[in-house]
C-alpha cells in the first residue's frame, strides 16, 4: 500500500468526521468497525513507511519486540494492531517521533545502537497505561460501561484494559482516549531513557515546525537572554504578568 492509497484513506476518515460534525443525518448508523479497520489500514502505513525509510525489515522489528515477521506484516496490511508501548519502541528504533504512528502525513511526504525490547517493559507499560486510563475516565465521572458502549467495545475489554491484564490496541486507544477527553500524549512514556529520548524527538519536531524566523531567533545564541525572559514571564502568574505589563506601558509614556 503506497502514500497514495494512504490519501485516499485519511481523505475517506475526514469525509466520515466531517458528515457527523455537520449533523447529517446518516443513512445507516455509524459503521465502528469500518471505521477500526480504516484506522488499523491507515496505522499499518504509517507503520511500514517509517521501516522502510529506516532500511529496517519485518525481521529486524519483529526481533525487537520479540514477535514473528508475520505478526509485523499484520500490522502493516492493517489485519492486526499493535499496542502504544510496541509502537512506542518501534518509534525509537525507527527513529520517528512517536506521534509519527497517529498523524496523516508518511515520510515520503514530510521529510522532517538500538535497545532491544523487553517484555517487563511492554507489561509494565500496559498497567501504566491502564492505570491513566482509569484516571481519566474517573476524572469524567464516567463508568467502565459508559466508555465500553461509546468506543464499542466489550465492558470485559475495557476492564482488563485498565488493570493491564491485555493491552490496547491504537486504533481503539485513540478512540478511548478522545471519550475520555485526553489526547494521545497524555498516555506517552516520559521517565525512562526511552521516553526522554521520545520527547526529545517529538519536541525536535515542533521545533522544526515553527516558522523559519521564529527557529533562527532561537537557535541564535546571543538571544538566549531575550529567551530566558520570556520563560519568565510564561512562569509568572497571571495578576503579576498583568502589573509587568502596565509597568512597562507607564514607562513608555
Amino acid at each position: 500500500m503506497g502514500s497514495g492509497d494512504f490519501g485516499d484513506l485519511a481523505a475517506r476518515m475526514a469525509a466520515a468526521k466531517k458528515k457527523q460534525k455537520a449533523g447529517d443525518e446518516p443513512e445507516k448508523p455509524f459503521d465502528f468497525a469500518e471505521s477500526y479497520r480504516l484506522r488499523a489500514k491507515m496505522l499499518g502505513v504509517l507503520i511500514r513507511d517509517a521501516r522502510v525509510a529506516a532500511a529496517r525489515t519485518t525481521e529486524d522489528c519483529a526481533r525487537l519486540l520479540r514477535l514473528t515477521p508475520d505478526v509485523i506484516e499484520a500490522w502493516e496490511y492493517g489485519e492486526a494492531v499493535p499496542d502504544l508501548p510496541q509502537l512506542e519502541l518501534l518509534a525509537y528504533y525507527l527513529d520517528v517521533p512517536v506521534s509519527h504512528f497517529w498523524g496523516q502525513q508518511t515520510r515520503e511526504t514530510d521529510p522532517t545502537e538500538r535497545t532491544h525490547a523487553q517484555m517487563e517493559y511492554i507489561q509494565l507499560r500496559q498497567r501504566m497505561i491502564g492505570a491513566l486510563l482509569r484516571q481519566a475516565r474517573e476524572d469524567r465521572n464516567l463508568t467502565v460501561a459508559e466508555v465500553a458502549a461509546a468506543a464499542h467495545i466489550s465492558d470485559m475489554a475495557m476492564m482488563q484494559y485498565e488493570v493491564g491484564d491485555v493491552s490496547i490496541p491504537m486504533h481503539e486507544l485513540a478512540v478511548i482516549s478522545n471519550i475520555v477527553n485526553k489526547n494521545m500524549d497524555y498516555f506517552l512514556e516520559t521517565s525512562s531513557y526511552i521516553g526522554l529520548l521520545l520527547q526529545t524527538r517529538e519536541e525536535w519536531k515542533r521545533f522544526t515546525e515553527l516558522d523559519e524566523d521564529i527557529r533562527r531567533f532561537v537557535a541564535n545564541p546571543r538571544h538566549l537572554a531575550f529567551l530566558k525572559i520570556a520563560m519568565t514571564f510564561g512562569n509568572m502568574p497571571v495578576e503579576e504578568l498583568r502589573k509587568a505589563a502596565e509597568g512597562l506601558l507607564d514607562i513608555s509614556m
